[in-house]
């Protein structure tokens, strides 16, 4: 029997923050240590979004999906995951306590090779099976002292004490979430004075070759469209989630992956072994048989190369922001200028001649 074919058995997955054991190469005493950062979480008492665009539940059984069929290494998640980390090299800060929530955590884990100079990491994630996968997987990551602790949690409800972490990482996971600027500002209050958010969500051009096609085949097979692909965030919009979110310094890149798969159907399975297929709430259950092969169809006919492969675009947004600090370099009061522009301009003027 296919994996995908049980998920219903775990239909209300954890609904409570549950914390597992460390791996068995770290003492007892560090699950402890993970405990002291974490606080019990309520929803009446939590900010949520009365606007529901995901279904979480059925979020969760994805994520359990995506553990058992998970690529022991993936090209583009890796590369993903990498260049998020490599900001911690820009920093001369360390950052002795981290968090990795949702997202690609397996592969944050193993290519952190030291950077950040992180002594006590919290891996999260809402599915049990995959926090199980990475706890498993931690013995595969050699020559690390980092103290590991795993923890099975929602991002939309943050169960960290305040101001306890120097670091929050999220590599393609916070897209998924209703009230993406309150789960930030949730990680912004589990940061301590001048903690650093690094975050990596999918923006609003990925997987555009995908979208075109399902239209186009819904409309020839099925005379109108549902919602096939999941909204995205504009790049436009990332900084005004930062600022909103309430952090400091904040820095917005964008990164473009093409991935070439032999078919349509090949592109589809990668996306499952990533837990990134549809989670609207409002999502059609059934695919018909000949739009599912029509779409890939026009897919091929459409963005096929001449080597008959097909092009899958990935738009990835990095975000970075601080949590204020008095150490921080701050923009001046509107109207504290000594000097004019009209005064540089002129003397560049004067200069030039």
């Amino acid at each position: 029997m296919k994996p995908w074919r049980s998920l219903h058995r775990r239909s209300s997955l954890w609904r409570r923050i549950t914390t597992l054991e460390p791996s068995h190469s770290l003492s007892s005493s560090s699950a402890a240590a993970a405990a002291a950062f974490c606080t019990d979480t309520h929803a009446d008492a939590a900010q949520t979004s009365r606007f529901k665009v995901f279904d979480r539940d059925f979020r969760r059984k994805q994520l359990d999906r995506a553990s058992w069929l998970m690529r022991s290494k993936d090209s583009f998640v890796d590369s993903v995951a990498d260049n998020l980390l490599d900001r911690l090299e820009d920093c001369k800060k360390t950052f002795p306590t981290a968090l990795c929530l949702g997202g690609s955590l397996e592969a944050v884990r193993r290519l952190l090779h030291g950077r950040g100079a992180i002594e006590k990491l919290i891996m999260m994630s809402a599915s049990y099976d995959m926090v199980k996968r990475c706890r498993n997987a931690e013995d595969e990551v050699h020559n690390e002292n980092i103290e590991t602790s795993f923890m099975v949690g929602d991002e939309e409800f943050l169960p960290i004490k305040e101001s306890s972490l120097d670091l929050v990482i999220s590599c393609l996971g916070l897209h998924w979430t209703n009230d993406l600027p309150g789960a930030m500002i949730q990680c912004r209050l589990a940061l301590k004075p001048d903690g650093l958010f690094l975050a990596a969500i999918l923006g609003g051009e990925t997987l555009k070759e995908l979208r075109i096609a399902c239209t186009v085949a819904q409309m020839e097979r099925e005379g109108g469209i549902s919602p096939r692909i999941s909204p995205l965030a504009q790049v436009r919009d990332a900084g005004n989630l930062l600022t909103r979110a309430g952090f400091t310094l904040p820095g917005v890149d964008v990164d473009e992956y093409v991935v070439r798969y032999p078919s349509a159907l090949d592109l589809i399975e990668h996306l499952r072994a990533m837990g990134e297929t549809n989670a609207l709430l409002q999502r059609n259950p059934m695919l018909k048989r000949d739009t599912a092969l029509a779409t890939a169809a026009i897919y091929d006919s459409m963005f096929a190369a001449e080597d008959g492969t097909i092009p899958a675009t990935f738009q990835v947004i990095y975000m970075t922001g601080w949590r204020e600090h008095s150490s921080q370099p701050r923009a001046k009061r509107r109207g504290s200028a000594t000097v004019s522009f009209q005064d540089i301009q002129k003397q560049f003027g004067s200069e030039t001649s």
